[in-house]
């Protein structure tokens, strides 16, 4: 291994190689035993939690498909076996089915046995952890505390997956220095095993506190859990690692003399005899887990070569009776040509009566239909309808229509459920305002229905006999997917009314805060938060209004995404629609950050010690920044002492503030300095952060707190920092305000009342 600096290009490379990812590879013998179970025609989804739960490549499997399907996870009770009785048995032999086995074949058998040792220290460590948990005060839950210790050292598993030969050269490195190997990652890599685990844990969507586990176990957990209560499961994980290594079960890959538990132990209020009453268990109990897994097993490589033959003749039975099936859903295929033409033909920036009249020529088309009207349900209390015909393809028109007066414009058969109607019955109003001749005795009328509700109606006149059992069979489908389309464009014209309030809202929020300048050669630029509180609850209203409005279809793109992805195919469609899930669940994360902007908890003020709040905003700030050591100079005054606030949302506001410094800096190392002085009346406690960064002009700092706004190229910040810090301030009845030169700095004045108004 060089001894010489990291290169640069190393770290993007190695991220890159573990992003890249989808799973870890299990061993031989495991896969050996959980095939087995597969081929029992009789077994159960919940047959295979024991050996699941004790292998982190197929625990971080589940937990990941888990969230894929929607199942909540419980942090208090996390199970496997619930979760597996509540997935489909397919998805869970899918997913089981796509994990590899570890390319033991042709390689060095002290590789293998890496392996089976990493195995066997993180079945110690989640052994250890669940016994420290259930003892701990407060108490921890046993099953987080379980799945933290065994997913503590993916980075380790993934590292030696995606670069053996990099990864064995620090093992040995660490071996023969008799030091730990996360040093040496960082040296060589330019990441370590926990940074790299964190970044997995992200992706596959595993449970937050495991992810807090698997990043901070080998840090200062105690400290940081002080102000940050959800890294005490980091502080377990971290004393359960420190034992088992202590007792040599397995290898983790690091060969520098363990550190004492005892303090951590008397952190989590577990004393001496409760410590060895764990450590006199835990060797029973990974032989126990160990057995499970078949990591014993002496012939581990010929069974899995058995199972592997015995497997593929299930297979291929399946497949036949798959064929089968398959040239039966031929038959029906004619009907999705029609969805492809229709989806295909879509302009995204098209109206919904635009859409309308797309689908209506297709319809007309494909089912060689006669005329064809199409209208949608009106807005509430609107008594104009909008309409297409199409008499031919070539003959189409858009049109207004008056909803009846004492009939309903949907009928009541057709609201929630798909059913063919004769049209002459229920229709009457309409064909006196349409100048098209339907032949009435042969038109049909059919809801478009979206999530069991008719948005809209379709009128045709049928040309050739059709059986009547047969109608609903031969048009459901296609009415089905207009009526989802046309739902999402009358969703998108709604979000666009929204997005029009809300810009003219902003556009309000900016004028009622005048930029003034000060009389010096290069102008200091205020904003005055306190003139701004009428409109920013304005624009919080208008953007809880909106983030309520945009859910529902964002809800309905990513589940139809999701159905679509799971049967689809081809490679590159498929990679499309899980491009769409992903993008979905970044646009949901974004509408959590308009949520919580415009409804934030209302405050709960105590008195509350300044220089308490100030360090916590600095830590927190740090975990934000990603810098370990803010470069800070704190000054306060002998008269402040306390200030009467709701605390965690002040500490939140002030470390955005922070933040915001810090990322001013082009090396994050500048120095960010904190003063804090009682105002000349007594009553509030005036707080200073003053950067010396790359400042702000006066169209930026005028939009500083605007929700979404930011600086920066697009996709690199969300831009909530500032106004959250706006907003949470003046939920505690405090004032901010900003001054700042473009390439000078910035600074904020924070005033926080001193008692109770």
């Amino acid at each position: 291994m060089p001894e010489k600096p990291t290169d640069a290009t190393v770290a993007p490379q190695v991220e890159l190689a573990i992003r890249q990812l989808d799973s870890l590879f299990t061993l031989p013998c495991v896969a050996t035993r959980i095939l087995s179970l597969l081929n029992q025609s009789q077994t159960l989804p919940s047959d295979l939690a024991e050996i699941i739960e004790s292998d982190p490549s197929f625990c971080a499997k589940i937990f990941s498909l888990m969230h894929q399907r929607g199942l909540k996870l419980n942090d208090e009770s996390l199970s496997i076996k619930q979760a597996l009785d509540k997935l489909p048995a397919h998805i869970i032999r899918d997913a089981i089915l796509s994990i590899k086995v570890y390319p033991a074949f042709g390689q060095d058998e002290d590789r293998i046995t890496f392996r089976k040792n990493l195995i066997a220290h993180c079945l110690a460590v989640a052994c250890c952890a669940r016994d420290i948990a259930e003892i701990a005060s407060p108490q921890i839950s046993p099953q987080l505390a379980y799945f933290a210790g065994l997913l503590h050292d993916i980075g380790k598993l993934a590292l030696d997956q995606a670069m053996p030969r990099s990864f064995a050269a620090i093992a040995e490195q660490a071996k023969s220095q008799k030091v730990s190997s996360r040093p040496l990652e960082q040296k060589h890599l330019g990441a370590d095993h926990t940074v790299l685990g964190k970044r997995l844990a992200a992706k596959w969507h595993l449970p937050n506190q495991i992810a807090i586990a698997i990043w901070l176990h080998h840090s200062a957990a105690g400290r940081i859990s002080q102000s940050m209560p959800e890294a005490r499961i980091a502080q377990v994980v971290q004393l359960a690692d420190l034992i088992a290594r202590q007792f040599g079960i397995g290898q983790s890959g690091s060969y520098d003399m363990p550190d004492s538990a005892d303090n951590i132990a008397q952190s989590l209020a577990i004393d001496a005899e409760q410590l060895e009453q764990i450590r006199q268990n835990l060797t029973e109990k990974v032989a126990e887990k160990s057995r499970v897994l078949g990591l014993d097993s002496a012939n581990a490589i010929q069974d899995y070569y058995n199972i592997i033959h015995t497997t593929a003749s299930q297979l291929a039975q399946e497949q036949t009776k798959l064929s089968l099936e398959n040239r039966q859903l031929q038959t029906a295929s004619s009907y999705l040509d029609f969805a492809t033409d229709f989806l295909q033909s879509i302009n995204s920036n098209a109206s919904a009566i635009d859409i309308a009249e797309n689908f209506a020529v297709r319809w007309q088309k494909f089912y060689q239909t006669g005329p064809v009207c199409l209208y949608l349900r009106p807005a509430t209390n609107q008594q104009i309808l909008e309409a297409v015909v199409a008499e031919s393809p070539s003959q189409t028109k858009v049109i207004c229509l008056n909803a009846p007066a004492e009939a309903p414009v949907i009928p009541q058969e057709i609201t929630n459920s798909f059913a063919i109607l004769d049209a002459q019955e229920y229709t009457d109003w309409l064909f006196e305002q349409l100048a098209v001749d339907f032949d009435l005795k042969n038109t049909k009328l059919a809801p478009l229905l979206s999530g069991g509700k008719a948005i809209g109606v379709i009128v045709f006149e049928l040309r050739y006999p059709v059986e009547t059992e047969h109608l609903e069979e031969k048009f459901k489908t296609a009415a089905s997917i207009g009526g989802t389309v046309l739902d999402q464009a009358c969703a998108c014209r709604n979000q666009q009314q929204f997005a029009e309030q809300f810009a003219q809202l902003i556009t309000e929020a900016g004028q009622a805060q005048p930029v003034t300048a000060k009389a010096e050669t290069k102008a200091v630029i205020e904003q005055p938060q306190q003139t701004t509180i009428g409109p920013l609850d304005a624009l919080a209203e208008m953007a809880g209004g909106a983030a309520h409005e945009l859910n529902n279809p964002l809800s309905v793109i990513s589940g139809r995404a999701q159905i679509l992805a799971e049967g689809e195919t081809d490679p590159e469609k498929r990679q499309m629609l899980e491009q769409i899930q992903q993008n979905t669940s970044e646009l949901s994360a974004i509408i959590d950050d308009l949520m919580t902007f415009a409804e934030p908890p209302q405050p709960r003020p105590t008195k509350t010690d300044v220089k308490q709040i100030l360090d916590e905003a600095i830590q927190l700030a740090a975990m934000k920044t990603r810098v370990e050591n803010i470069n800070t100079q704190l000054e306060i005054s002998d008269a402040v002492k306390e200030v009467f606030v709701d605390s965690a949302q002040i500490v939140s506001a002030i470390a955005n503030i922070i933040s915001n410094s810090v990322e001013s800096y082009t090396e994050k190392s500048g120095q960010v300095k904190i003063s804090a002085e009682t105002d000349e009346t007594g009553n509030f406690v005036k707080l200073e952060i003053t950067d010396s960064g790359c400042g702000m002009d006066a169209e930026t700092l005028q939009k500083a707190t605007h929700p979404f706004f930011c600086s920066r190229p697009a996709g690199r910040k969300r831009g909530m920092g500032l106004a959250h810090a706006a907003r949470l301030i003046q939920l505690n009845k405090g004032k901010l305000n900003i001054t700042s030169k473009p390439g000078s700095g910035t600074t904020v004045t924070i005033s926080l009342p001193c008692k109770e108004k």
